[in-house]
């Protein structure tokens, strides 16, 4: 199947590259040097991926990254949203693959599991642009063919959860479904919308959870997220909102 043609169905542009340090940087530098919204970065490897927190993001050939370059695609302030906007994404893209909605959850902020393991990642990035215009960059990693076998997470793959299906055939169910889900944010005014239908497939809604930051360790039950996309965790009679952190459950064998 064809990258480009993919994209340019659901109203994309695309450039592909066999190799890249970030698909992140490049998409960032895209938007710097001018480029139009609605822009993927994809590449078949990376030699300086990487995630949340400034994590590495191990990137061998046989998975999917690609990242998005958009153009005001929210308010400035809400720009974080965009991650749940993907996380849904990738969620349906899985689902029209062959993965039944009882193995897809979702995980606060923006990461999607099957089987209640990480099969994706999401790095949400942004930069000024001239005229006040602000550029947002999406990115995304798809566990394909592969998966690291040392992280923070339990983590899996398509093939190992059953699905083997070549990097283009999830691409162009990505894009279709990435294409869906900006039509119901609409720019941040359907924000309510997405929060409803990333709720309705959370993973650990009213369990027990521990939230970890850089500062704190945070233990309570997991509540669901404020009209913005904050997690609320409730502590005793408190409810608080928490707009970072890492999320562990009791079945990670962590909370």
């Amino acid at each position: 199947m064809d990258l480009l043609a993919a994209a340019s169905r659901s109203g994309f542009t695309l450039e592909h590259h066999d190799t890249i340090g970030s698909t992140n940087d490049r998409a960032i530098d895209y938007l710097r040097e001018g480029g139009a919204s609605r822009h993927f970065v994809v590449a078949a490897s990376q030699t300086g991926g990487r995630g949340r927190l400034g994590r590495q993001w191990v990137s061998k050939p046989g998975n999917l990254y690609a990242s998005l370059a958009l153009i005001d695609p929210a308010p400035q302030a809400h720009a974080f949203q965009l991650g749940f906007v993907a996380a849904l994404a990738i969620h349906d893209a899985l689902f029209s693959l062959g993965l039944k909605r009882d193995r897809l959850s979702l995980k606060w902020p923006n990461d999607v599991l099957v089987d209640g393991r990480k099969i994706s990642g999401i790095l949400v990035e942004g930069t000024m642009l001239s005229e006040g215009r602000c550029g947002v960059v999406i990115g995304c990693g798809i566990n394909v063919a592969h998966h690291p076998s040392e992280t923070l997470y339990p983590v899996t793959d398509l093939a190992h959860a059953g699905i083997p299906v070549p990097v283009a055939v999830v691409f162009a169910a990505f894009a279709g479904a990435f294409d869906e889900a900006l039509a119901l944010y609409e720019a941040g005014s359907g924000f309510s919308s997405i929060r409803k239908v990333w709720l309705e497939a959370a993973h650990g809604l009213g369990g027990p959870i521990v939230v970890r930051d850089r500062k704190e360790e945070r233990h309570g039950v997991f509540k669901g997220l404020d009209p913005e996309g904050r997690l609320l965790l409730e502590q005793g009679e408190n409810i608080v909102p928490i707009i970072a952190g890492d999320v562990f459950f009791q079945s990670e064998g962590i909370a």
